[in-house]
């Protein structure tokens, strides 16, 4: 089974971006499944019903969310009946959404959970024993598990990643926007990222417009942050995984922006 996760979608920017590379991506990978983040698709904070059925109609397959989930207020309204997108497992029970699904797609199944870190993020339940009970269960279903862990730090990805090596096909890393040059296979089958990337601006920070994060670590005062315009940039990871076994065969980094990008 081959696999595209794209990195957070960062506002009109990240979204005009996946759409626009959609068919490049589909030429080049020829994914069966394509997985992307969005809990930045909405102005950089959250995302709307609108917003979703976009990324959806332009080949998206499946939505991973984050600790922006409920930034924009729209998706109290309808992350109970899409089935398609997930919030983070380990947060509060009782919260609405659910925490993993299985993506059909192209005649593959692909479980896919997600999970937020707990350092230097709000309080979660404990993402390691959360991912080992959805995984569990997922597996019953499809041998293919993708785990997108959106955490701060890369300590806790990297334990994550070793604590689901041959349970997990693939562990990517989201919430920090910038990728890391750590794709590797861990010794038990598990493919692993320490961070995909942003889709979006390229030229601000973290996706954000640049002088007011600047101003705002010049002075210390509040600042109202935007989304950048300008140049895009998509990052993200390809993976292909033995379905009779679960286990990753191959994983590849995605980083391609508007200056290095040929269209074919």
């Amino acid at each position: 089974m081959r696999v595209v996760f794209i990195g957070d979608i960062v506002g009109n920017v990240g979204r005009d971006t996946v759409r626009r590379l959609i068919p490049w991506i589909n030429d080049k990978y020829h994914p069966h499944i394509i997985i992307a983040n969005g809990e930045n698709a909405a102005g950089g904070r959250g995302i709307t019903a609108s917003i979703t059925r976009e990324l959806f109609e332009c080949g998206v397959h499946g939505i991973t969310m984050g600790n922006h989930t409920w930034d924009n207020r729209e998706i109290f309204e309808f992350i109970d009946d899409e089935p398609r997108m997930i919030r983070p497992s380990n947060l509060a029970p009782g919260t609405p959404g659910r925490g993993s699904m299985i993506i059909k797609a192209n005649g593959k199944s692909l479980g896919v959970v997600n999970l937020i870190g707990r350092t230097f993020l709000p309080p979660a339940e404990d993402p390691f024993r959360t991912a080992d009970e959805e995984i569990e269960q997922l597996r019953r279903t499809t041998k293919c598990i993708l785990v997108d862990f959106h955490a701060e730090a890369t300590s806790e990805k990297v334990a994550i990643g070793w604590h689901l090596d041959g349970y997990a096909s693939l562990l990517v890393g989201t919430h920090t926007h910038v990728q890391t040059n750590d794709a590797r296979i861990l010794p038990e089958g598990t493919a692993y990222v320490t961070d995909a990337g942003m889709t979006g601006p390229r030229d601000g920070v973290l996706g954000m417009e640049k002088e007011a994060v600047v101003r705002r670590f010049l002075t210390g005062l509040p600042a109202r942050f935007t989304v950048a315009e300008g140049k895009w940039a998509l990052n993200g990871v390809y993976a292909e995984l033995d379905e009779s076994t679960g286990k990753a065969q191959k994983v590849q980094l995605i980083s391609v922006d508007e200056d290095s990008w040929i269209a074919t």
